[in-house]
């Protein structure tokens, strides 16, 4: 009894230990997707009130907590009877990211800036219902961005394990899920509430406290704004990464590209290092453009029809 004992808790020791070394590869191998999942969620929960910004944030956690319980489980289950799907709904996904980054640049392109302070004040002066529709329209953006990205990450770490014991599989991608989330939206709340913290600190009676009161205060907005700079540039980088490692055509090309550069004296290196970067990035534009224009087109040829 108690040599079985024994030797159940030295299984369970190993499997820890294969999933702790599992899960710190996984995590080397997402660390760039997670940098553009910080990005993207930053800029999209930006821009409601400072009163709902910590809920708003929680409104996407949990929704990126449903979306792991949907896909950790799905990922293993297509893994093990269909792994050719795998690559078709990733490049989807894609798609969809490309398509979002598009949108939102021909959004800031049509947006009208104002003109004069009333003009300002009209734009600033919305009701609480357009808040709240505001607010929810952000959380279902964030969410469905999340879940692609989450997909991404899934993927990968489960490509990591591809060749480990179905227990090992399951534990690294519930640590991996739990861990990222935690970790981004962690760093999300904290990057909103930026600005409250430099407000508290100016409010303090000793002065190195009220420079860097000051000093965060000027440090928010620009941080805000690299962020959506940022998170929109992110979504044409992943989705044109999945879709050039979908199509073995456009990754051979990159591989190519990347291998004709680095034979160039002195600034090879350096070029053929952000070759793949500046081809994911051209890709990700051209399909998003390409998703834009079929969008565009069914609407037109298939109008909804507007209830009285």
């Amino acid at each position: 009894m108690m040599s079985s004992l024994l030797l159940l808790l030295d299984d369970i020791a190993t499997i820890m230990d294969d999933v702790a070394v599992m899960s710190k590869m996984a995590a080397k191998k997402t660390a760039g997707v997670l940098g553009d999942d910080l990005a993207l969620n930053a800029q999209q929960v930006s821009g409601v009130r400072a009163e709902r910004e910590l809920p708003v944030v929680w409104s996407v956690a949990k929704g990126s907590f449903v979306n792991k319980v949907i896909l950790v489980p799905l990922a293993l289950a297509i893994s093990v009877i269909a792994p050719w799907l795998i690559n078709p709904l990733l490049m989807v996904g894609g798609l969809f990211l490309c398509y979002e980054g598009v949108e939102k640049v021909l959004h800031t392109l049509q947006h009208k800036k104002a003109k004069t302070a009333e003009e300002a004040a009209t734009q600033l002066a919305l009701t609480e219902a357009q808040l709240h529709n505001m607010e929810k329209d952000k959380i279902k953006g964030a969410i469905r961005t999340d879940f692609i990205l989450s997909a991404e990450i899934i993927v990968i770490s489960l490509g990591t394990v591809a060749t480990a014991a179905f227990v090992t599989k399951v534990s690294v991608l519930t640590v991996i899920a739990i861990a990222m989330t935690i970790g981004v939206y962690g760093l999300v709340a904290l990057i909103v509430k930026i600005d409250d913290m430099g407000l508290y600190l100016t409010e303090k009676t000793s002065a190195a406290q009220q420079k860097m009161g000051h000093a965060l205060l000027a440090f928010a907005p620009i941080l805000m704004k690299t962020l959506t700079i940022v998170g929109t540039l992110a979504m044409f980088l992943v989705g044109g990464g999945i879709i050039n490692h979908a199509i073995p055509l456009l990754h051979h090309f990159t591989e190519d590209a990347v291998d004709h550069l680095e034979h160039i004296p002195t600034v090879g290196s350096i070029m053929g290092a952000l070759t793949p970067t500046l081809i994911n990035f051209v890709i990700g534009i051209v399909a998003g453009l390409l998703v834009v224009l079929v969008v565009t087109l069914i609407k037109k040829l298939w109008p909804r029809t507007k209830t009285p």
